[in-house]
């Protein structure tokens, strides 16, 4: 189990700090009322965690810790469904009932979408 521990705990501490300089290098690129960069990590992180998923379940040389290092660590500290909330209470209490549906819908649907590209990539790795 501490091994275990171990092994997410520094998946999430390189994912937070991938997430962290993704969503840097979009503020300074983009200025919207859209939370942009969430979007964009939140789509990828759903992309890479099904070609890890997907990856793992076509690769039987992909050991437990290496798909729990990836999965539960890298792309769950990557990713950030706290923030996507926080982000859509943010554009309700502003009035921005449009961006806020529009966030939630492509986020939710891109998303799904990017999980099942994820998994077709791995099938084809």
């Amino acid at each position: 189990m501490y091994r275990d521990f171990f092994i997410v705990g520094v998946g999430g501490f390189l994912g937070g700090g991938l997430r962290f300089l993704v969503s840097k290098v979009v503020e300074a690129n983009f200025n919207l009322i859209f939370p942009l960069g969430t979007f964009i990590i939140n789509v990828l992180g759903c992309l890479f965690i099904g070609f890890f998923s997907g990856l793992s379940l076509k690769a039987p040389g992909v050991s437990p810790s290496v798909k729990l290092f990836l999965t539960t660590g890298l792309c769950g500290g990557f990713t950030t469904f706290s923030t996507f909330i926080n982000e859509s209470g943010s554009l309700l209490r502003g009035g921005n009932y449009l961006y806020m549906a529009a966030y939630m819908s492509a986020s939710l649907f891109l998303g799904l979408l990017a999980l099942a590209l994820g998994y077709l990539l791995a099938r084809l790795f």
